[in-house]
């Protein structure tokens, strides 16, 4: 063998070594990303999931509003990239406890009674104004002493929420998608699943409460979100009764 062939079997076996670790290493990474994700969404390889859907608020018939849909799809495929399997299910037909299986809950309180359940259990600090008559107040937040009003299709508020019932890291995950509209339910799905390794980096396995703002769905849709801010501790705070919140307005 002289030199010219010597050198470039050798070429040949250097790039294979050095494509193989190449390999090695990008899988490796993958790995380790899928790892983290599977983790905060509590979602381990051919783990099963629930998708809650709520029915449509502006409709007498048991029918679920578009936006909720394409949120349920964008949700879908953040199981599917798991490895995990998905079970929908209406929100009067959910009928068990949580932290058994990671559950993805969309809707607010008004047409999802499984969201009720959960923002009273879990989140006692925040009142959502189901009252269907019109006024300024209608489908407004209350978290702790603050209120989010609407305005349809210029400002939109949802919380986004992952919530565990047991020690961090051990009983599945909840995620409550709770907008004052339907699109903003999307919103809230689009937000999460852009920005969750962010999200898993700042607050790990522990609960969190997002407020975040719609800025002019009317034309930009779901696509433009703003995080108001992280309501974690005033929306797990009860709620001041009517007479304490008198005292206190009387002492300042």
């Amino acid at each position: 063998m002289n030199d010219d062939v010597r050198n470039l079997v050798l070429g040949v076996v250097a790039a294979g070594i050095s494509a193989a670790f190449g390999w090695l290493a990008r899988t490796y990474l993958w790995k380790r990303k899928l790892r983290r994700k599977q983790a905060f969404f509590g979602l381990p390889d051919n783990s099963e999931s629930l998708l809650v859907v709520n029915r449509d608020a502006g409709s007498p018939d048991l029918t679920v509003h578009r936006y909720d849909v394409f949120a349920l799809l964008e949700l879908s495929a953040l199981i599917k990239d798991c490895g995990a399997h998905a079970e929908v299910i209406t929100q009067d037909a959910a009928r068990q406890g949580f932290g058994e299986r990671t559950e993805f809950c969309v809707g607010g309180p008004g047409s999802n009674r499984r969201m009720a359940a959960h923002m009273l259990a879990m989140l006692p600090g925040v009142r959502v104004n189901t009252d269907p008559d019109p006024g300024p107040d209608r489908l407004a937040f209350q978290i702790g002493s603050e209120r989010y009003r609407m305005e349809a299709g210029l400002t939109e508020y949802v919380l986004l929420a992952r919530l565990t019932a047991g020690e961090p890291g051990l009983a599945r995950p909840v995620f409550l998608f709770c907008g004052q509209r339907a699109i903003t339910n999307q919103a809230a799905t689009r937000y999460l699943s852009r920005n969750h390794e962010r999200l898993a980096r700042k607050h790990g396995h522990n609960s969190f409460v997002l407020l975040l703002k719609v800025v002019n769905s009317q034309a930009y849709g779901p696509d433009v979100v703003e995080l108001v801010g992280d309501v974690t501790r005033a929306a797990q705070a009860p709620l001041p009764t009517p007479a304490a919140a008198r005292n206190s307005h009387r002492a300042s």
